[in-house]
């Protein structure tokens, strides 16, 4: 399997940096995790620090290439969720630790994606957004009706309401999982927080599949340090891990 990858993640201008990501690349899967720690509850580091560990513990407790992946994001993001939950029993229920999460596999020349909440995955190919998750939230749902466009998204009032995430609540939250994504040689697949797509516009998320540009490494870097620009005095954290399918 041939691939490159990066990923990176700015405090942006805040006091902690509430966001986790990581890259877990075998020799015959890689899988990328975006969790953001919601910040208007409890300990939300701490809640997106365990739905990492949870999940990259996961995937190499698996056989490469995994079996049945959509099986695997689908538990994966449960076990995660209920290791969230347990951080807050001794919690009010609207104090207990909470975070979204965007988790995507590439394997055997494709590529399978879930999320929960507002932390996106993207499929990107020859400069263009192929497809990207849609979020769980108020504003998304605005979208889908007509109500606002999709420029409206990043500065709309409402933009911060989450309608699921992992933690709280016992009971598994809604989570969207996607099948099978045949990829073609170039294609990048990048999860990211709300922090990187609320500053940054399509095209310059489509870029990072354009052909003959920079490293993966630099033009990760380059798209994080622009939305923290971008949504400056008040930036979120920054997050955002890709990788580029180059072949078997």
């Amino acid at each position: 399997m041939e691939i490159e990858y990066a990923d990176l993640s700015v405090i942006g201008h805040r006091d902690d940096n509430q966001d986790r990501v990581a890259v877990a690349a075998g020799e015959r899967a890689v899988m990328l995790v975006a969790v953001d720690g919601m910040g208007g509850h409890a300990d939300g580091a701490r809640a997106a620090e365990t739905a990492r560990a949870s999940l990259v513990g996961a995937f190499w407790q698996q056989a490469h290439p995994l079996f049945d992946p959509l099986g695997f994001l689908h538990l994966g993001l449960g076990r995660a969720h209920e290791d969230v939950v347990a951080l807050g029993h001794s919690l009010a229920p609207d104090a207990r630790p909470r975070a979204t999460c965007a988790v995507c596999l590439v394997q055997e020349g494709s590529a399978y994606w879930a999320h929960v909440g507002d932390s996106r995955v993207y499929q990107l190919r020859e400069g263009t957004i192929r497809e990207r998750t849609r979020d769980h939230s108020h504003v998304e749902l605005l979208l889908r009706e007509g109500l606002i466009h999709e420029h409206e998204l990043r500065g709309h009032p409402m933009r911060n309401f989450v309608e699921c995430c992992l933690g709280g609540d016992a009971p598994l939250p809604d989570m969207s999982v996607t099948g099978r994504k045949k990829l073609s040689s170039g294609d990048v697949l990048l999860v990211c927080t709300d922090g990187v797509w609320s500053g940054v516009d399509d095209a310059d998320i489509a870029a990072l599949s354009a052909h003959g540009g920079e490293s993966l490494d630099r033009a990760v870097r380059s798209l994080a340090e622009r939305a923290v620009a971008r949504n400056s005095p008040y930036s979120d954290n920054t997050s955002v891990a890709a990788v580029r399918w180059l072949g078997e």
